[in-house]
């Protein structure tokens, strides 16, 4: 089932080229209700609908260094600090932006911004400290997320072995297009992964070459403690603009437009544009006491 979310916030499934309202206030309702809600009979033509962010979180878990070839590519090029299997940060939830919507390019505060195409777990039941064995009961779905970056910001804050603010900007955060169902995407660890900017394909691997397991990852972070609804990340795969040869060459800017794909997740589309197309203005200048 593909679960989405629509127009000025209605819940519902996916069924053909129609979506079934559910008779839920948010997709975060809808799985704190254990995902048994009831239906309004409204049906709103697909093609008609303006899909949002399938859903808001209390909590969004970041990984990082899970796909090792990364790693590989990021030292290959000599970049400022490794990236290894178990750094786990936050998300800035407020960042979150849906299909279509676009990142706005702050422009005052990098001229580093990239793409890291991610798988995301949804979590549907709440839990803390519970084995890799039990985590499949609590992995209600699968989306697609394109983990926008500002590097330079990044290294900066690498030198204290912690990002954060880099990943967290406003409009940072697109998620989507729609929530998958575990039921409906079977295994996870065997799925192709692409993101491609103006068509043209940038990063390109498997959720096979995870280092740590679904199940693992799932499993790791629940000290932390889940409510239902949050969202838990994969980590990015090889080819992120950092790690090729002219970084700058194929840093994001505006105008361009990407494409993040995960087999069975559908595709996540995100322009990106300058502030002055977002608000109409020049962009304030930033208050940088580093």
């Amino acid at each position: 089932m593909k679960l989405v979310t629509f127009d000025e916030g209605r819940v519902g499934r996916i069924e053909g080229d129609q979506i079934v309202e559910f008779d839920c206030g948010s997709m975060r309702e809808y799985f704190e209700r254990g995902q048994r809600v009831g239906e309004t009979g409204e049906v709103v033509a697909l093609a008609s609908a303006k899909l949002r962010a399938p859903i808001v979180p209390k909590k969004f878990f970041h990984t990082a260094g899970n796909f090792r070839e990364h790693h590989e590519d990021l030292a290959r090029v000599n970049w400022s600090h490794p990236v290894n299997k178990g750094i786990v940060f936050f998300q800035n939830v407020d960042a979150i932006v849906g299909p279509d919507e676009p990142v706005v390019y702050p422009e005052q505060l990098t001229n580093e911004l990239d793409y890291e195409l991610e798988m995301v777990m949804v979590i549907g039941k709440p839990g803390k400290f519970f084995t890799a064995e039990q985590a499949a009961e609590h992995i209600a779905g699968y989306m697609i997320f394109n983990d926008i970056t500002a590097r330079d910001i990044q290294r900066r804050e690498m030198k204290s072995g912690v990002f954060s603010f880099s990943k967290a900007i406003d409009t940072f955060c697109p998620i989507g297009p729609y929530i998958v169902t575990a039921d409906e995407v079977g295994d996870p660890h065997d799925l192709e992964m692409e993101l491609r900017v103006n068509g043209q394909p940038r990063q390109k691997s498997n959720t096979s070459h995870m280092s740590v397991s679904i199940p693992q990852l799932v499993a790791y972070h629940s000290p932390q403690t889940y409510s239902a609804g949050d969202l838990l990340t994969t980590g990015t795969i090889a080819g992120v603009a950092a790690s090729t040869e002219d970084p700058f060459a194929n840093y994001l800017k505006p105008g361009d437009v990407v494409e993040a794909e995960i087999e069975k997740l559908g595709i996540l589309r995100t322009p990106i544009i300058s502030w002055r197309d977002a608000y109409g203005t020049e962009p304030p200048p930033a208050d940088n006491w580093l």
